[in-house]
C-alpha cells in the first residue's frame, strides 16, 4: 500500500477511535443521569439525598485519584503552588459542587426529559457568562441565536405536563453555576498554561468540591439521615456501581475533549439529549407533550446553528494559521539557506 493508502488508513482509525470516544462518553452519560434518577426518585429507589449522592461520588472520585497520583504513581501531579490552587483550583471546586448539587436535586422534582430540555441553555449560560466576564465578544448575531434557544426551552416548559416551580429553579441554577465553571476553567486554568489531565483534575477538584457540599449537607441533610438511620440500608452494590460509573463519566469528559474537542462534546451532547427524551417517553414513561417537542425542537435547531457557527470560526482560525506557520517554514528555510551560502563563502576565502 502506498503513502496516500496509509495515511488514508490513519484518518480512518483516527475518524474511528473519535466516534468510540463519543459513543463512551454517551453511554456512561446517559448511565449515570438514568442511575441517579432511579436512586433519587421518590417513586424508585426513593433516596431524595442529592448532596449525600454527590458527596459520596467525590468521596469516591477522590479516593481513587489519589490512589493513582500518590500511592501507585500511575500520574505525575500538576506543578501547582498553594496561591494557584487556593484562587484558581478551590474556586471552581465550589462551582462544581454547587452545580452537581442543584442538578441531582433537580431529579426528584422533573422528568429525565424535560431535564434535558432545559439543559439546551448552557449555551446561552457560557456565552452570557462569558460577555459579563469580558472572556466573549458581544454579537448581535449570537445573542439572537442565543434568544431562539431561550424561546424555544420556554415553549417547551409551557408544554410540560408535570411543571414544578421549584425543580425548574434548581436545574435553571444549576446550568448558571456549570456555565460559570466553563468560564472559570478558561480563566483561571487554560489562560495560565495550566492543563489537567482526567486524574489530576479529580485529584485536585474533587476534595474541594466534597468540602464545599459538606457545609449544606450538615444543614440540610445530615439530620435527616440521622432520622433515618435504623429504617435505611445502604446497598453497596447500587451506590458503588453508581460510584464506578461516576469516576468513569469524569474520565470519559476528560478523554473526549482531550481527544477531540469540547465542540465534539457539544454536538454529542445534543444526540445524547434525544436519546434521554426518547427513553423518558418510552421505558420510564414520562409524559412528552407535544409542545415539549415543538420547543425543545426549536432549542435544538438554535444549539446546532450555535455549534456549526462555532465550527467554522474554529475553521477559519486554522486556515489562518496556515499560512503563517507556512511563511515561518519558508523564512527558517531561506535563513539556513543563507547561513549555508555563508558558509561555503568562508570556507573558499
Amino acid at each position: 500500500m502506498g503513502k496516500g493508502g496509509a495515511l488514508s488508513d490513519g484518518v480512518v482509525k483516527k475518524i474511528m477511535l473519535s466516534y468510540m470516544y463519543v459513543a463512551i462518553w454517551i453511554f456512561l452519560s446517559f448511565t449515570v443521569i438514568v442511575y441517579n434518577k432511579y436512586i433519587l426518585d421518590r417513586k424508585l429507589y426513593n433516596w431524595p439525598f442529592p448532596i449525600s449522592l454527590t458527596m459520596i461520588h467525590m468521596a469516591f472520585c477522590s479516593s481513587l485519584a489519589f490512589a493513582a497520583v500518590r500511592v501507585f504513581r500511575l500520574v505525575e501531579p500538576a506543578a501547582l503552588s498553594r496561591r494557584v490552587y487556593l484562587s484558581s483550583v478551590v474556586p471552581i471546586g465550589a462551582l462544581y459542587a454547587l452545580s452537581l448539587w442543584l442538578s441531582n436535586s433537580a431529579y426528584i422534582y422533573l422528568s429525565v426529559s424535560f431535564i434535558q430540555m432545559l439543559k439546551a441553555l448552557m449555551p446561552v449560560a457560557v456565552y452570557s457568562i462569558g460577555i459579563l466576564l469580558k472572556k466573549d465578544a458581544y454579537k448581535s448575531t449570537t445573542m439572537s441565536n442565543m434568544l431562539a434557544i431561550s424561546v424555544g426551552v420556554a415553549i417547551a416548559a409551557y408544554g410540560e405536563a408535570k411543571y414544578d416551580s421549584w425543580g425548574v429553579f434548581l436545574q435553571l441554577g444549576a446550568v448558571v453555576f456549570e456555565a460559570t465553571r466553563l468560564v472559570m476553567i478558561q480563566i483561571l486554568l487554560t489562560s495560565k498554561g495550566i492543563n489537567l489531565n482526567p486524574i489530576t483534575s479529580l485529584y485536585y477538584v474533587a476534595p474541594s468540591c466534597f468540602l464545599f457540599l459538606s457545609i449544606p449537607w450538615l444543614i440540610v441533610e445530615f439530620p435527616l439521615l440521622r432520622q433515618q438511620t435504623a429504617a435505611f440500608h445502604f446497598d453497596f452494590l447500587i451506590f458503588g456501581t453508581n460510584c464506578l460509573c461516576a469516576f468513569a463519566l469524569n474520565l470519559a469528559v476528560f478523554l473526549l475533549v482531550g481527544k477531540t474537542s469540547a465542540l465534539t462534546m457539544n454536538v454529542a451532547g445534543v444526540v445524547k439529549d434525544w436519546l434521554l427524551i426518547a427513553f423518558s417517553w418510552s421505558v420510564i414513561k414520562d409524559t412528552v407533550t407535544p409542545v415539549n417537542l415543538i420547543g425543545y425542537g426549536l432549542a435544538f435547531m438554535g444549539v446546532a446553528y450555535y455549534n456549526h457557527s462555532k465550527f467554522q470560526a474554529l475553521k477559519a482560525k486554522e486556515a489562518q494559521k496556515k499560512p503563517a506557520a507556512a511563511a515561518d517554514e519558508e523564512a527558517a528555510k531561506l535563513i539556513t539557506e543563507r547561513e549555508g551560502d555563508g558558509k561555503k563563502g568562508d570556507s573558499q576565502a
